[in-house]
C-alpha cells in the first residue's frame, strides 16, 4: 500500500485523514518522520498556508507531502474566522490559541442576536509531489446554530450544520461527516489526481 505524509501533527486531523483514504493509502503525520516542528502558517490565504507547511516537509525532509489548511468563513462576520480560525478565541481574549472551547464562545458571542447564520467551511490541501506543486479544494455549505448539538467530531462541529442534512457535523458519524465535508471532499480530489498518476 502506498504511504502519503500528511504535513501536521493535528492529531484530529490526521484520524479524519486516516478514516477518509483507509484501504487506499497509508497516511503517515510529522511525528512519523521525526518532524516535531511548529511549521509556521504566515500565509494569508488558505492555499498560501497549506503549501508552506508541505513545501517545509519537501526543503528539509525530501519528501512528497501533503498539507491542509481549513477556514470557517461566516458571512455575517465578512469571513471571519478564516485563516484565523484555529486561533480566532485568542486573537479575541477568549483564552489559548488552539482552545476549541474558547473558539466556540467568541463565534456565538459575535454572532448573538444575528438573523444571518449561513457559514462553510473550505479546506484547501496543497500537494508537493517529486517537486512539482498541486491545489485541491473542498467546500461545504452550511449554518452556525444558536447552541451546540452532538458530541462527535472536533473544533467547531457542535455549532456548523451541514446545508440539507439538519444535524451538525458532531450529530453525525464518522461515516457520514466524511462522505460530505469539506475536508474529504478536497481529499477525493487529491485521490482522483493521484490515481490518475499511477496509471
Amino acid at each position: 500500500m502506498t504511504t502519503l505524509i500528511m504535513a501536521t501533527n493535528n492529531a484530529h486531523k490526521l484520524s479524519e485523514i486516516q478514516q477518509i483514504l483507509k484501504g487506499q493509502y497509508l497516511v503517515k503525520g510529522l511525528a512519523d518522520i521525526g518532524c516535531t516542528e511548529d511549521i509556521p502558517e504566515t500565509a494569508h490565504t488558505l492555499q498560501g498556508n497549506a503549501l508552506q507547511k508541505a513545501r517545509y516537509v519537501w526543503e528539509h525532509y525530501g519528501l512528497s507531502c501533503f498539507a491542509d489548511d481549513t477556514g470557517l468563513e461566516v458571512d455575517a462576520l465578512g469571513g471571519a474566522p478564516g485563516i484565523y480560525t484555529a486561533r480566532f478565541g485568542a486573537m479575541n481574549g477568549y483564552g489559548d490559541d488552539h482552545d476549541t472551547n474558547a473558539n466556540i464562545r467568541c463565534l456565538m458571542d459575535k454572532l448573538k442576536g444575528r438573523e444571518d447564520r449561513r457559514a462553510r467551511f473550505r479546506t484547501v490541501i496543497a500537494l508537493i509531489q517529486d517537486g512539482r506543486e498541486h491545489l485541491f479544494e473542498g467546500v461545504v455549505e452550511g449554518r452556525i446554530v444558536t447552541e451546540l448539538r452532538g458530541t462527535e467530531g472536533f473544533g467547531y462541529d457542535p455549532v456548523f450544520e451541514a446545508e440539507d442534512t439538519g444535524q451538525t457535523f458532531a450529530e453525525m458519524g464518522a461515516d457520514m461527516k466524511n462522505q460530505i465535508s469539506h475536508r474529504g471532499r478536497a481529499t477525493r480530489k487529491l485521490v482522483e489526481y493521484l490515481s490518475l498518476c499511477e496509471k
